[in-house]
């Protein structure tokens, strides 16, 4: 079970990304309504996804590099102010992410707008904790002179690894989005959000805040 919580924990975070409209399901179902099309929704949902992947993949990188050469402790620490510090952030302004793009843009336009979204939420911050669960190819680090190729083995296992984490976290994010905003565009239609809206900005900042004080505190 050990081994197995920080893919569990990246599937719900995936989850919760999907079902938050702030992260694209919402603009999905809009562009669809628009045109009038199931299509357009479908089709806007992948490069919505990817734009998220690419903020995650980002975030993954940064942490998998910085692990290698920071001492455990410090990152660990430094991670955690930086989520209770964005958390505080969200509190104070939940509201700021990018609102430049209108609803007619290409697929290319609404990746960026996916990414800009993703960045500014802090969606690849939140999986900070989850990355340091990881075994980190540093471990290998006492190894002899003679062993180095041990090394080189490790860190190609943690580059895959990572590889793998955007792409179960995306996966998980895609199926969610696509799910809800299905849903809403054949059953529901955008004036449910008028009955039955949840502050997801909130969850959110309070959810980022906890991260950071359990990362930090363990």
């Amino acid at each position: 079970m050990t081994e197995a919580w920080p893919w569990v924990a990246l599937v719900l975070l995936g989850a919760y990304h999907g079902v938050n409209p702030g992260m694209g399901w919402l603009f999905a179902v809009a562009i669809g309504l628009q045109e009038r099309r199931r299509k357009s929704v479908l089709q806007a949902l992948f490069p919505i996804a990817l734009g998220h992947a690419v903020s995650i993949a980002l975030v993954v990188a940064v942490v998998g590099s910085v692990q290698s050469i920071a001492p455990p402790r410090a990152l660990r620490t430094g991670g955690a102010l930086a989520l209770i510090a964005f958390g505080l952030f969200k509190f104070v302004k939940p509201r700021s992410h990018p609102r430049w793009v209108g609803m007619r843009i290409g697929g290319g336009e609404l990746a960026l707008w996916s990414f800009l979204m993703a960045t500014a939420h802090g969606a690849g911050l939140m999986l900070f904790p989850v990355l340091l669960a990881f075994p980190t190819s540093a471990r290998a680090e006492h190894l002899a002179d003679h062993a180095q190729h041990l090394q080189r083995v490790a860190a190609s296992g943690s580059i895959a690894r990572d590889g793998a984490a955007v792409l179960v976290h995306t996966i998980a994010m895609l199926l969610a989005m696509g799910a809800v905003a299905l849903v809403v565009y054949e059953k529901l239609g955008l004036a449910i959000l008028r009955k039955a809206w949840i502050n997801l900005d909130l969850v959110w900042a309070i959810a980022i805040v906890a991260a950071g004080l359990f990362t930090l505190f363990t």
